[in-house]
């Protein structure tokens, strides 16, 4: 069993999110980027000057691409969409599918400048959901039958993909075009996590092609092996840690979201620091998201 090694970090952001999910960081800005899905907000923190906001949104937002320091593309509940920093305005860009019940959920970029982006159900019916490969414009579906679709990183040579299905709990991997971000084979399980606590939720994989999740409901972000070995479990203080990502000059300092989801008013009570953002006390050899090429 892998000893779970204490939090030695520092709280980024204090607010309690019902559902932080989907951190991205632009180096071009020193920005860090996250979402409240259910609280419809986007959040943004400067690193730098410490200084924090808050974007409304008119959808659930859960994915960011960057495209460069004046345009973002966001997956949402109603499709996705390219958002102007400077005005914040929303121009549409595409639809990941027709289907009203469903809302996007975790995505992440791959090095060819491609997006994987995922759906599901909004009270996350089984098999609603999907995930999806968004390459200048075009939306193409990769896996259907998904309850809960997360986990989505990739080699830093882009010739693997990594996801989940947190309903099943297996961390899946399957051969991808380096060129296209499309899969040129099966996925097969890379480690079967179902039988130990715990959902695999968001994931980013590092400059050494570490795996770093975040284990759902353990407050804890395991490491592992690109052959599926667990090698390190860092302890979050917020029990439902929801998705890491690489911040920093150096890409070398690890956030966490966390999210007060489902809990009643006894387990807030319990978990004082559910729905806030972390750094994770550890130095990472982490990479930058690649931007999104329209």
């Amino acid at each position: 069993m892998t000893e779970t090694i204490a939090f030695s970090g520092k709280t980024l952001c204090g607010e309690t999110l019902e559902l932080g999910e989907g951190p991205t960081f632009d180096p071009a800005t020193g920005t860090a980027w996250w979402f409240n899905i259910r609280g419809k907000e986007l959040h943004a923190l400067h690193l730098e000057s410490g200084r924090k906001t808050v974007h409304p949104l008119p959808f659930m937002g859960s994915v960011m691409a960057i495209i460069d320091p004046e345009q973002q593309l966001i997956a949402s509940d109603q499709g996705l969409f390219i958002r102007n920093t400077q005005t914040g305005a929303f121009k549409a860009y595409g639809t990941l599918e027709d289907n009203p019940e469903n809302r996007s959920n975790d995505g992440r970029m791959h090095p060819s400048g491609s997006l994987w982006a995922s759906t599901m159900g909004r009270r996350a019916e089984k098999g609603a959901g999907a995930i999806y490969h968004v390459a200048k414009g075009t939306v193409t579906k990769l896996y259907s039958n998904i309850s809960i679709p997360n986990g989505i990183c990739f080699s830093p040579d882009g010739s693997t993909g990594y996801f989940v299905d947190s309903a099943v709990n297996h961390i899946m991997k399957v051969a991808l075009d380096p060129e296209t971000g499309q899969p040129t084979g099966d996925a097969s399980v890379l480690s079967d996590q179902s039988g130990n606590p715990g959902d695999v939720d968001g994931s980013v994989c590092d400059a050494d092609g570490l795996i770093w999740n975040a284990r759902w409901g353990q407050g804890a972000v395991d490491v592992y092996k690109p052959d599926g070995t667990k090698i390190a479990r860092y302890a979050v203080p917020a029990k439902q840690s929801s998705c890491p990502a690489f911040i920093g000059a150096k890409a070398d300092r690890l956030l966490v979201t966390s999210a007060w989801q489902d809990m009643d008013a006894e387990a807030r009570a319990a978990d004082p620091n559910a729905g806030q953002t972390f750094e994770l006390g550890v130095s990472v050899k982490g990479r930058f998201e690649p931007i999104y090429r329209l």
